[in-house]
């Protein structure tokens, strides 16, 4: 089954850097400094943030249906990001190395299926999930903070 990965797109995103850090908090969200590798996935890039390299951190809405799984949670954005990233029938870095926990809905919003998986051998779980045609797409956490990751669609191929 082909599928798709896309990221956020930067645009709601790029006006934050501007903002000093009490506007941030007015916001909910709050500049920080990457200190390790592969610790600050991206949600833009989908890939982690090299130490030294600046972000923000707030709290996202990646799941606006409106039903019981109406859902947001803290992203990473880094200040590097130019535009939004999206790759066919592969897992972006960030997300090929970590536990995933992968999401099914339908049309509806509804969850018709979950489970987790190593991002390294994620695929045959995408393409089981988007076999079914109640599914509408994927979205992908990470699965230890349980922070939203990227969404995954299917594609004709």
């Amino acid at each position: 089954m082909a599928f798709a990965v896309s990221s956020l797109p930067i645009e709601p995103f790029a006006p934050l850097f501007a903002l000093d850090d009490a506007a941030l908090a007015e916001r909910g969200a709050m500049r920080v400094v990457a200190d390790a590798r592969f610790a600050f996935p991206c949600r833009v890039t989908l890939d982690d943030a090299e130490p030294g390299e600046r972000l923000i951190l707030l709290n996202y809405e990646h799941q606006a249906a409106d039903t019981p799984f109406r859902s947001a949670h803290a992203i990473y954005v880094r200040e590097a990001a130019t535009g939004a990233t999206a790759t066919t029938d592969a897992l972006p870095p960030a997300l090929r190395r970590r536990l995933l926990s992968l999401r099914a809905f339908d049309a509806a919003g509804m969850l018709r299926d979950a489970d987790v998986v190593e991002g390294a051998v994620a695929e045959p779980v995408i393409a089981r999930m988007l076999a079914d045609p109640a599914i509408a797409y994927l979205h992908a956490h990470y699965a230890r903070p349980g922070c939203y990751a990227a969404r995954i669609d299917r594609t004709e191929g």
